[in-house]
């Protein structure tokens, strides 16, 4: 969408334009639907994530700097309801510190069998505390400092939960290219080839692309 377009949208999207927010809502919902589904459990909740983004973003609108890029602005969005959504509904209590958790990884994710689809499902599958610090600190970018902050627990949670995240990614990986599988990973089709590791429309990639050791 060119920069003319999008302002105008945002523009109209102030006036509480129906039209306008439709068309908007049209052209970001890959991208809002890919953030939301690294968090959610499935497609359904990371669909209802979605929707409470979206209803902020309508009534915050206005507070939207036109200097600064809109993607980055709607991605913080929909990255904040999904850890409110985490904080609403968590079914997991943390587990112990383990303050040097993040020096026992080896970081070996990649599996040329594996396509972003795969691994998103994998992704899915984690309980919903080592997801959420998965993807706020090896896709996000966050610190442990400021995930520590965002969801309310000490440092040493945050990096004993990546360290089990990514033990648990690794035995998924591991049991899906072992040869007495059957059904080698590769095929699945339960989600839009549009979302990517970065959130950017790209086709499929591997998994140590865009995740941070």
């Amino acid at each position: 969408m060119v920069e003319e377009d999008l302002h105008q949208l945002i523009q109209g999207c102030i006036k509480q334009d129906r039209k306008c927010q439709k068309m908007l809502y049209k052209a970001f919902y890959g991208f809002s639907m890919a953030i939301c589904l690294r968090y959610a459990s499935d497609r359904d909740e990371a669909a209802g994530v979605l929707n409470q983004g979206f209803f902020k973003v309508f009534t915050k609108i206005e507070t939207f700097d036109a200097d600064r890029p809109f993607k980055a602005w709607l991605g913080r969005i929909m990255t904040n309801v999904s850890i409110d959504h985490y904080r609403a509904n968590l079914k997991m209590a943390y587990s112990d510190d383990l303050e040097t958790a993040e020096h026992l990884d080896d970081g070996t994710y990649t599996d040329s069998n594996l396509n972003y689809n795969d691994l998103l499902t994998m992704v899915q599958k984690l309980p919903q505390a080592y997801r959420t610090v998965f993807n706020l600190f090896a896709i996000d970018g966050y610190s442990h400092e400021e995930i520590s902050d965002m969801l309310n627990i000490n440092i040493g949670t945050s990096k004993s939960n990546l360290f089990k995240a990514r033990q648990k990614l690794k035995q998924m990986i591991l049991t899906a290219d072992s040869p007495a599988n059957d059904k080698k990973y590769g095929s699945g089709t339960d989600y839009a080839p549009v979302v990517a590791i970065n959130a950017s429309p790209v086709g499929p990639v591997y998994y140590s692309n865009g995740i941070r050791e």
